[in-house]
């Protein structure tokens, strides 16, 4: 693994930061938790890539809140096109 953020799929949308937070922490220290609102996936930075490795693998699949988390190594963010739309 690269990189030390992860993404985290499949979340129920009343999954909050701080629980997400709460998951991730037995498995070394988490820097940020930011589940993205009402979307069913969020992200969680560790200090370092080998935790993040850890987590990945003790958490892939578990059943969380009833759901089944995939977690994986987030993939950098690509840059947004600016949309320009016409007017008829």
């Amino acid at each position: 693994m690269q990189g030390n953020k992860l993404y985290v799929g499949n979340l129920t949308y009343s999954v909050t930061d701080e629980q997400l937070e709460k998951l991730f922490s037995p498995h070394g220290q988490v820097q940020k938790a930011n589940v993205i609102g009402d979307k069913g996936f969020g992200f969680v930075e560790m200090t370092n890539s080998s935790e993040a490795e850890k987590a990945k693998e003790a958490l892939d699949g578990i059943d969380f809140e009833g759901r089944s988390l995939r977690v994986d190594e987030a993939r950098p963010q690509k840059p947004r096109t600016d949309r320009t739309y016409r007017r008829y």
